[in-house]
């Protein structure tokens, strides 16, 4: 334990005060998160808009500008990995839980449930609702994992610092980065982790919870999700103790297969041409109309000012709160790529394909509501995925195969995250100690189910939005040193040609 900073302590007792108070006072904490989250939603919607739409224009600035040329590493490094494998990696890094979770569910309920535009149910609501979930899944969501991911690399390839957070802000803080100020950030953004990660794995597990429950009437309850919880949690800390080449690299690979094979059986089975042509159509929407979308904020509709609220903001809050995760894990298999390939790697093709697995899964479940097959929007929103296989032949054994799929992403996520908290919180160290990832193991399952008992999928998301803030501002801070870094680089390398 001697490798333990006061990081280690100082976000332990945070989170420890949060789950201690959900205990005793379950109403308590649900009343402050949800107070919370209203003010946030309320007086700093535009803030989130704001933000996040810049950080997608500073990663096409380094896209088009001669800054796109610098490497993330020395400039003899090459990268790690062939063009593919990165690619996959970027994938799994982004995909996880919520993309299964979300899949069929988020463009039924644009759809039929509540539309952002239109009366649900209409042609147009159909269009509309295909657009906003690209939309919240598309480059806003990878724009803000590309600053963190790029800074944090540039910093630890090209200058050796530690791969933390506060490390990358010396630019701007200078020795101060190494001192209080900066463990203020890495515990920011150790706790913004944890709640990003517990937030995510207790949406795997209400989503298990709702398989289990259509497949088997086991019902829906928080005892079911604590045993999910239970067990799964012993799993990863399993995993994780069989070190992280071993763990992650083999579950990865039976995450991508599971993946595949499930995208593949819709796309076959289901509407193909459907679904194809939904995607084809959508994407020149969504591309004429991302300026507009990027910055509504419905200052005169309070219905649709609600609906921005809980989704557009609730998806930024998610990115945000997950990005010292992602990023982290992208900057570690980002060496050597130049920040242009990084960027449009990063940006645009993980989003290509999550655009076609939504029109594939959120295709076919809109194809079984307007055809009268199935009424999917009648399902609660974990069970939709369910719904929509059971129309299908095996549709059965591809419920237990998306199930599995869930439970090895909870896995690889939990996994991951331990890795990440450890070496977060152990000074950057490449091998934190088991007990260490033992105790960030322990706390994000503990976090997921006093966030499940408190208020359900709500409280998750009023964590998820509370948690997102605070990180914000450090990733503000991050692009301005890092811009800070590159003219300083600028100014050596012109004064080294000059001598």
């Amino acid at each position: 334990m001697k490798k333990v900073t006061a990081v280690f302590w100082g976000a332990l007792i945070i989170l420890l005060f949060i789950v201690a108070f959900g205990v005793a006072t379950p109403g308590g904490l649900e009343d402050a998160t949800a107070n919370l989250q209203g003010i946030i939603t309320d007086t700093l919607g535009w803030y989130y808009l704001v933000i996040v739409s810049v950080f997608v224009l500073v990663c096409l600035f380094f896209a088009v500008t001669p800054y796109g040329k610098i490497k993330l590493g020395k400039p003899d490094d090459t990268p790690d990995y062939n063009y593919a494998t990165w690619f996959a990696m970027l994938f799994s890094a982004g995909m996880g839980i919520g993309l299964v979770f979300w899949g069929a569910a988020e463009p039924i309920s644009h759809s039929m449930i509540d539309s952002p535009t239109t009366e649900p149910g209409t042609d147009q609501a159909i269009l509309d609702a295909m657009r906003f979930t690209y939309f919240h899944w598309g480059v806003h969501a990878w724009g803000i994992y590309a600053v963190v991911a790029l800074v944090l690399a540039y910093f630890k390839f090209r200058r050796g610092a530690p791969g933390l957070i506060s490390s990358t802000l010396e630019p701007l803080l200078g020795k101060y980065a190494r001192g209080t100020a900066g463990n203020v950030v890495d515990i920011i953004a150790v706790t913004a982790t944890v709640i990003g990660v517990a937030s995510t794995l207790g949406f795997g597990a209400v989503q298990i919870n709702g398989g289990l429950n259509y497949l088997l009437g086991v019902g829906n309850s928080f005892g079911v999700q604590f045993a999910i919880i239970a067990i799964v949690t012993v799993l990863f800390m399993i995993s994780a103790y069989t070190g992280l080449n071993k763990g992650i690299k083999y579950l990865s690979n039976v995450n991508m297969i599971l993946a595949i094979l499930l995208f593949l059986f819709m796309l076959i089975v289901g509407p193909t041409i459907y679904s194809l042509n939904l995607f084809t159509n959508t994407i020149g929407t969504y591309l004429q109309t991302l300026p507009s979308m990027s910055f509504r904020i419905s200052p005169l509709n309070e219905e649709g000012r609600e609906w921005i609220n809980g989704w557009t903001i609730f998806f930024w809050a998610w990115w945000i709160a997950w990005a010292p995760f992602v990023g982290s894990f992208i900057a570690r298999v980002s060496k050597g790529r130049t920040l242009r390939e990084f960027v449009l790697g990063v940006l645009f093709v993980p989003c290509l394909v999550g655009f076609l697995w939504f029109s594939v899964f959120g295709g076919t479940a809109i194809s079984l509501e307007t055809s009268g097959v199935a009424m999917i929007s009648e399902l609660a929103t974990e069970e939709a995925l369910f719904g929509v296989f059971a129309n299908f032949p095996l549709g059965l054994i591809m419920s237990y195969a998306a199930i599995t799929l869930i439970g090895t992403f909870f896995i690889t996520s939990a996994d991951s995250g331990t890795f990440i908290l450890g070496m977060q919180t152990t000074g950057g160290h490449l091998n934190p100690p088991k007990m260490i990832k033992l105790v960030w193991g322990i706390m994000l399952s503990a976090t997921a189910l006093i966030l499940l008992y408190t208020g359900g999928l709500q409280a998750l998301e009023n964590a998820l939005i509370i948690a997102a803030l605070p990180f914000s501002i450090i990733m503000i801070m991050m692009v301005l040193s890092l811009f800070k870094a590159l003219r300083q680089e600028k100014k050596s390398d012109q004064a080294g040609k000059r001598a």
